[in-house]
């Protein structure tokens, strides 16, 4: 079965989607990234498409649920080059990203997610 790689880059996991995202495979990409987070401590997850023409309203719904079995293991998520097309029809059907964090590009994902763990990590020692 075919895999989309998960690239550790410190304390971040780095998911570049080049191919097609069917049903499966995104269901394969949600349950790889849960057993990554979970054996890593990642702290974060940036999620390039870049590459995606289409995201119907079950692979934004699976992007929708890696936000929050990141956020449950303690990461952040940001996903980064949605094409305006991609954006439009989302907003045309309604769908939201919710937890889901959004970047323009990988450089600003990555300043979005360094950021998000300067708050949580500022938050903890309140909390404390």
């Amino acid at each position: 079965m075919e895999r989309i790689p998960i690239l550790r880059m410190g304390e971040f996991l780095l998911v570049t989607i080049q191919v097609d995202l069917h049903d499966r495979l995104a269901t394969k990409l949600q349950d790889d990234l849960g057993a990554s987070l979970a054996s890593t401590g990642a702290r974060g997850v940036l999620i390039d498409i870049s590459a995606l023409n289409t995201v119907d309203s079950f692979i934004a719904r699976v992007l929708g649920n890696i936000a929050e079995m990141s956020r449950v293991l303690d990461a952040e998520t940001v996903l980064v080059g949605m094409q305006t097309t991609v954006a439009m029809t989302l907003v045309e059907m309604g769908v939201s990203l919710p937890g889901i964090l959004t970047a323009l590009d990988a450089e600003k994902g990555m300043k979005r997610l360094r950021t998000a763990m300067r708050k949580g990590r500022a938050n903890a020692s309140h909390r404390q």
